[in-house]
């Protein structure tokens, strides 16, 4: 018995179907708009996908040529209004989701392992993120991912709820990668 490939990590490109993207994030946080959480993820337009990929740099996750996975990687933002967010060594991550049909596969730990390497690589010393308050899974994954609480942050009304501020050193990473995952 073989093992099946594993999915490839890459840079978002032009050709890529920002339609399907969209799906793709829409499903991955129906989950939380289930729960009454108005993530940005769960009705941003085609539109505000593009957007968010040229805040940064966009990757997206391919396995047997389907869309499982996204994220987007901002450099510093100077005119954000978290002041964590405007550091610059700080580095964070947005639009970070799985398709519900590719859970339970270690996929996420592999997308984070290479969003937290590229970020180290372009010179973050910290990578930092949101999310809702309310949401303690995400909270406790971020966590056993090596992120701390330090803070919190308030997107109302775009979203629905307060957010906690999570970050973690990226100076602290053996072999330029590993997240301990």
């Amino acid at each position: 018995m073989t093992d099946s490939p594993r999915p490839t990590i890459r840079q978002v490109t032009p050709e890529d179907d920002l339609a399907r993207l969209t799906a793709l994030i829409h499903a991955a946080y129906a989950p939380h708009a289930r729960l009454g959480l108005r993530y940005w993820g769960t009705h941003q337009s085609v539109e505000d996908t593009a957007k968010r990929f040229a805040s940064g740099t966009g990757l997206v996750m391919v396995d047997a040529g389907d869309y499982v996975g996204t994220a987007t990687l901002r450099p510093p933002q100077p005119d954000s209004p978290v002041p964590l967010y405007r550091d610059p060594t700080v580095w964070s991550l947005c639009q970070f989701c799985i398709s519900p049909q590719a859970k339970g596969r270690g996929y996420g730990k592999e997308l984070h392992a290479h969003a937290t390497a590229f970020a180290r690589q372009a010179g973050a010393r910290t990578l930092a993120l949101d999310t809702a308050q309310p949401a303690a899974a995400l909270i406790a994954m971020y966590a056993s991912w090596g992120y701390r609480v330090v803070g919190e942050c308030d997107w109302r009304p775009l979203t629905n709820y307060a957010s906690v501020l999570m970050a973690r050193s990226l100076e602290d990473m053996p072999g330029g990668g590993s997240t301990g995952c």
